[in-house]
């Protein structure tokens, strides 16, 4: 499924990964919120973990048709992220609607704390109370 990436922390324009992974291989760029879900503190990269009522701040990116499926494996492997799911996984790509400042509401692939990475930050980690990546202190 060909959808765009909701990326929320180093993918972000500006940030380390953003141009090694996704420059002249993506097609649009645009702000997004990814609604009832929070953000902890990796440290060093952020985790979206959903919790109603929260708010995540990011960017919406679609790629290239002909990169696609070369861009989301990549992402994948930066995210250690096993398609299917691994008890080691940091994340969990997963479909999930976010919204455009225009209020627009679109599907797009985000990748999530992995459910055990999940359990150690709402037991001991630092949510990043704004949301976005960038304010963080």
């Amino acid at each position: 499924m060909r959808l765009p990436f909701f990326v929320y922390g180093t993918l972000r324009p500006g940030q380390r990964n953003h141009d090694a992974f996704l420059r002249g291989r993506i097609r649009t760029e645009r702000p997004a919120r990814l609604m009832d879900a929070v953000l902890y503190d990796g440290p060093g990269y952020p985790y979206a973990v959903e919790e109603p009522g929260g708010t995540v701040h990011g960017d919406l990116v679609t790629a290239h048709p002909d990169v696609h499926g070369e861009l989301l494996a990549e992402l994948d492997r930066l995210e250690e992220c096993t398609p299917g799911g691994d008890p080691r996984d940091l994340y969990a790509r997963v479909r999930r609607e976010v919204v455009l400042d225009d209020g627009q509401r679109t599907p797009a692939w985000v990748y999530l704390a992995a459910p055990a990475v999940e359990a150690r930050l709402r037991a001991h980690g630092r949510r990043i109370e704004s949301g976005d990546w960038t304010d963080r202190a």
